[in-house]
């Protein structure tokens, strides 16, 4: 064993974690090894302190840590060169797995995680389950998957659930047997929705891509498979949709009309007018308009261009998901780093509407602008109501069939489509969005108006006959006249 393999730098808790199930009680043992954390359950307290006593014995006498297995180097000596490595769990490594990626990743994506490791525990289970298939996603979603949960007692509706699932699942190995069609049938299942349906295209491929990180966690850091089963497996992957459709971005008209009718709806709708021109008019993300202060005003004239300077959003993940416990978490600008900030127009007309705004409502608590008429967040319950009452009102009948403006994000689509087109400027653009250039192109490839009519006429100009005009030549002629 190399160096790079061990450590003395090692850390026990003082105390047993207890986790008390309805059946039984479960002892922790917990420590770190090199600031990773290493946790064994006992079902008897003897055993725990037993072991627990081991460890500070070893690592009182200065023995080095293993860093792959986090015990001393002392124990894997002594045991037989024909040992096995202990079968873990697929429980066991997913939620090793989710601690380990806690501190480096968003709420959202913690939560998108836990989405795709439910999907796939619910076919790596050994038996039929005593549980409902409800009362088994509710306990891994809400609570298991958790870092920040797991260190609390879970609730009394899924302690019991917990409880099972801790030996309910297939050892981590059979993974690596194709035979069985336990890998294919985790594909299967992050493949469909849980009615059956195949799922969206982007949905399956991003549970695909944590599924790869997990393989990649437990080949590389843990051990317990030589290759990833996933990428033996025959599976084609799902077309995504990577551009915005044109038929869903709305016209300089029609965005009037939906502002002029959100503001007429009633109170609330009044206090969100400005709150959707934000996203229409600046291209804002939702989450970016929620945490707009008046700090983030750079220039706000009483009449004429103003100026933005984002700093950070606050996107909705869910309790569960965020290190304090609130349901939004204040994060930096989505695709940027720490406080990287990002410089945006204010439209004459969102100049009017953010001053009629604040004249009217005034600022909230450090200087939040948007907030509800208590005083709380915008939430999506609260901007979604009022956004698809307006859009039935301001629309026509056949536009409110179309795709106009189904969401509250093609406001934002309909924002980035309109720079690109009037300005013809692709790295400005992409810096207001809080794009890439290479991004913003292929996204809203489709959205650049006249492209295909210039192209056209390019085409008839190069195959036309020598000295014949092409289509149009002569039309063109009567009009420079004129």
């Amino acid at each position: 064993m190399t160096t790079d393999e061990i450590t003395y730098k090692v850390s026990i808790y003082d105390k047993l974690d207890v986790y008390k199930g309805k059946k039984r009680t479960t002892y922790y043992v917990r420590w770190r090894v090199n600031e990773r954390e290493w946790k064994v359950p006992f079902h008897h307290s003897g055993q725990a302190g037993s072991f627990r006593s081991s460890l500070v014995t070893a690592a009182k006498q200065g023995e080095a840590f293993s860093i792959t297995t986090g015990r001393p180097v002392s124990w894997q000596r002594a045991e037989p060169e024909t040992s096995k490595t202990p079968s873990v769990s697929w429980y066991t490594l997913t939620l090793d797995y989710t601690a380990a990626k806690w501190k480096y990743v968003s709420p959202i994506h913690r939560r998108s995680i836990a989405e795709a490791l439910t999907d796939a525990t619910e076919v790596l289970l050994t038996s039929e389950p005593p549980y409902t298939r409800a009362e088994i996603r509710r306990a891994l979603a809400t609570w298991a998957y958790s870092a920040r949960l797991r260190g609390t007692t879970p609730p009394d509706d899924i302690a019991p659930v917990i409880e099972w699932l801790e030996e309910a699942t297939i050892a981590v190995e059979e993974l690596a047997d194709l035979d069985n069609g336990r890998a294919r049938a985790v594909l299967d299942r992050i493949s469909s929705t849980q009615n059956g349906r195949l799922a969206a295209a982007n949905t399956a491929n991003r549970k695909r891509t944590v599924l790869n990180n997990l393989m990649k966690y437990a080949v590389v850091e843990r051990k317990l498979l030589t290759a990833n089963p996933l990428r033996s497996i025959t599976w084609t992957q799902p077309r995504k949709l990577k551009t915005v459709d044109p038929r869903c971005v709305i016209n300089p008209d029609q965005a009037r009309r939906f502002l002029n009718a959100v503001g007429d709806l009633d109170p609330r709708g009044k206090r969100l007018k400005a709150f959707f021109g934000c996203m229409y008019y600046a291209a804002m993300r939702p989450e970016e308009v929620t945490d707009l202060h008046d700090t983030n005003l750079a220039s706000l004239p009483d009449s004429g261009w103003g100026e933005f300077l984002l700093t950070s959003a606050q996107p909705r993940s869910g309790s569960q998901w965020t290190d304090d416990g609130s349901v939004r978490e204040r994060r930096e600008l989505k695709h940027r780093a720490k406080d990287e900030t990002r410089t945006v127009p204010m439209h004459p007309e969102l100049v009017i509407l953010i001053r009629d705004h604040i004249k009217e409502f005034g600022v909230g608590p450090g200087g939040r602008i948007f907030r509800l008429a208590r005083g709380g967040v915008i939430t999506d319950r609260a901007y979604l109501a009022v956004f698809h009452k307006a859009r039935a009102i301001a629309f026509t009948d056949t536009e409110a069939r179309s795709l106009i403006a189904r969401r509250p994000y093609d406001l934002r689509h309909a924002a980035v489509s309109t720079w690109l087109n009037a300005t013809g400027d692709p790295a400005q653009v992409a810096q207001w969005a809080g794009h890439t250039v290479d991004v913003l192109l292929r996204v809203y490839a489709k959205c650049i108006a006249g492209q295909q009519e210039e192209a056209k006429r390019r085409i008839l100009e190069a195959t036309k006959p020598d000295g014949e005009d092409s289509p149009g030549d002569s039309q063109r002629r009567e009009d420079s006249k004129s």
